[in-house]
């Protein structure tokens, strides 16, 4: 056992960080109930997908009240809920390295179908999630559903919007990032505390274990997870406010920040049902990816963090940002994941989503105290970027591109324009903003002040909504068009939140444009 450890390990780059301590190869059984962070299943494709979980009797204790021995966890796949008809199962290390986190990647299973997993260990079962595998590449599709959520700030609100999704039934959820949020405990602004963080702002890799547990333990987020894939992404709060590539918001040295930097990408990784492939090597992580079902839809999951220049300055006295003289020249991707997207683009499929997490379009929003503000953390401080991906969609002469994107806490509806200086003329991609689960609390209102979103709209043509209220987008993905609901949970500092539709948007196949109603 122990040399498939080491080989296990090494396979994923782990020993290049150094020697790997020698740990018990069996230890004592388990007695309390080690599946206290739920489980999880993400990245489907048409033979199989991912399925999570981590061992965690104790989860904000140091170590998760776990041993530093290897536990051997058995997975158990059926065809039905009831688990008569198990088709696969077979056993994976839960190593202390890797936080005591499983992640199993199955194959060989039919395509477009409802699968059910399940975990057990010393007597102890996990509960069962549902996934669905996606449909073979380029097989006929006529619908398919898909939520959109993240932010979700513990302090700031419960989950509730997790809870509503859990019960929609959708093929997949896109979790734009912002999963967990690095600050410590206590409040902060005038955004009351709900429930307190637990534990320092994390910088070490214990430290985001246990902000990450402390998450998890959530129920309705536990729910959600449950109920189908997700394809995760990550914004800045998964490391630090505002960090782009080696540079965070305070200045430290980039050697120094890349040590906290890689220490959040592992515990990412450990706690998010992802592939090996995503497992961060030699400092850095391989996030951007694709996903397609059948001839509906491709999905292109971008990562606009670890490879963007510095954010450009937006106010006089601002430190650690880059010189607004060179605006032009900044890019959001990089290189490489640009022209990845370029040409990944399919006129062949129905849809191409690009699911990502800062704001894309041109637009002056209103922040939190009501007002105006820069884009330094979006697409609109590196404006390059944006002009190479108009340049792409028109290349192809696309007309079935929609962008999906958070980060902002609020409902965002608009086009993304040929040209920043005409933004009312030839659109070429819908971008749906999906607010925060959590994040500054309740929210407000469109025709509510502070922020009042009226002069948004009318400062912006291109924008077709805007609203400051929690809650999830919804995604029907049909052959002839394309439906956005998006939700509304009218409170999140209880549990009592009821959900609505706040308003819906259909974007017709073949045209770029979106309409109300």
């Amino acid at each position: 056992m122990e040399l498939e450890r080491r080989h296990l390990l090494q396979a994923m780059g782990f020993l290049g960080l150094g020697t790997v301590a020698s740990v018990p190869a069996f230890a004592a059984p388990l007695t309390d109930y080690p599946f206290t962070l739920g489980v999880a299943a993400g990245d489907p494709w048409p033979d199989g997908f991912v399925i999570w979980t981590r061992l965690a009797p104790h989860p904000l204790q140091p170590g998760s009240g776990m041993p530093p021995a290897i536990y051997p966890v058995r997975w158990e796949v059926a065809d039905d809920e009831r688990f008569r008809n198990i088709i696969r199962r077979g056993t994976s290390d839960a190593l202390p390295e890797l936080g005591h986190s499983v992640h199993v990647e199955l194959e060989g299973l039919d395509p477009a179908r409802p699968y059910w997993y399940r975990f057990l260990i010393d007597g102890h079962a996990s509960p069962i999630g549902k996934v669905r595998t996606a449909p073979l590449a380029m097989a006929a599709v006529e619908r398919m559903r898909i939520g959109v959520a993240g932010c979700q700030n513990y302090e700031h609100g419960f989950f509730t919007a997790y809870r509503y999704m859990a019960g929609e039934d959708f093929d997949a959820i896109f979790h734009y990032g912002d999963y967990i949020y690095e600050g410590a405990a206590g409040k902060r602004g005038d955004i009351p505390v709900v429930r307190e963080h637990v534990g320092p702002e994390p910088v070490r890799i214990d430290d985001y274990r246990m902000r990450y547990a402390l998450y998890k333990l959530d129920p309705d987020l536990q729910a959600a997870h449950a109920s189908a894939a997700f394809l995760m992404t990550y914004d800045d709060h998964e490391i630090d406010n505002n960090w782009a590539a080696d540079k965070d918001q305070d200045g430290t040295d980039p050697a120094v920040f890349l040590i906290r930097r890689f220490a959040a990408m592992q515990a990412w990784y450990e706690n998010m049902p992802v592939r090996r492939a995503q497992f961060p090597k030699n400092g850095a992580i391989q996030m951007y990816r694709r996903l397609d079902y059948g001839n509906l839809l491709r999905v292109h999951l971008l990562d606009t963090r670890q490879y963007r220049d510095d954010q450009i300055c937006t106010k006089a006295d601002e430190k650690n940002c880059r010189d607004p003289k060179l605006l032009q020249t900044g890019q959001i991707l990089g290189d490489r994941q640009q022209a990845w997207l370029g040409n990944g683009l399919d006129p062949a499929r129905g849809w191409n989503l690009i699911a990502q997490q800062v704001v894309v379009m041109p637009y002056e929003r209103i922040d939190e105290s009501g007002e105006i503000a820069g884009g330094g953390d979006s697409w609109l401080g590196y404006p390059e970027s944006r002009r190479r991906l108009v340049r792409a969609i028109e290349d192809k002469k696309l007309s079935n591109v929609i962008i999906a994107t958070g980060d902002v806490h609020q409902n965002i509806v608009g086009y993304i324009p040929a040209k920043d200086e005409e933004p009312e003329r030839n659109q070429v991609a819908t971008e749906f903003v999906c607010t925060s689960i959590s994040s500054l609390g309740d929210g407000q209102d469109v025709k509510v002040r502070k922020p009042d979103f009226r002069p948004i709209i009318a400062r912006n043509p291109n924008l077709l909504f805007a609203n400051g209220q929690r809650g999830y987008h919804a995604f029907t993905v049909e052959p002839k068009a394309w439906r956005t609901d998006v939700m509304k949970v009218d409170k999140v500092s209880d549990h009592t939140g009821a959900l609505s539709r706040l308003a819906s948007f259909t974007v017709e196949a073949g045209s770029p444009l979106a309409s109300q109603g």
